[in-house]
C-alpha cells in the first residue's frame, strides 16, 4: 500500500519536482532521475520520467538541447526557459503554502485513539 501512495503522489508531484531540479542545473534524463532517487523518491522509470519532460517542453517551460558526448551517445540535455523559472518559482510558493495546511491537517491526526460513532 505505501509504494501504491508514493507513486501515487509522485505522479502528481512529477513535473513540480522536475521543474525544481532545472532550476538547479541543466541536466540529462539519467541524471535527474538520479538526483530524483537521491533526494529520496527511490528509482524513477523512463517511461514515468520521459513523459513527464516531453509535457513541460510542449508547455514551453523546458527546452530540450542535443549535446555530444565523448563517453558514449548524445544526450538531451533539459533546461528551463523563462517561463519554466517563472512556473517554477510560483509552484515553490503555492506548494509551501499547501504543505502547511497538509501539516495542519495531519498534526490533528491522533491515530492511536480514533472515535468510533
Amino acid at each position: 500500500m505505501l509504494d501504491a501512495t508514493r507513486q501515487q503522489w509522485l505522479h502528481g508531484f512529477l513535473d513540480f519536482c522536475l521543474l525544481c531540479l532545472l532550476g538547479e542545473r541543466r541536466d540529462y534524463g539519467l541524471g535527474l532521475a538520479q538526483r530524483l532517487a537521491e533526494s529520496g523518491f527511490g528509482e524513477i522509470p523512463g517511461g514515468t520520467l520521459y513523459p513527464s519532460l516531453l509535457r513541460l517542453e510542449k508547455q514551453g517551460l523546458v527546452q530540450a538541447d542535443w549535446v555530444s558526448s565523448t563517453v558514449g551517445p548524445r544526450r538531451k540535455y533539459y533546461r528551463l526557459t523563462a517561463e519554466g523559472r517563472a512556473a517554477a518559482e510560483e509552484r515553490v510558493a503555492v506548494w509551501r503554502e499547501f504543505r502547511q495546511a497538509m501539516d495542519r491537517v495531519a498534526d490533528r491526526a491522533d491515530l492511536a485513539e480514533v472515535e468510533t460513532a
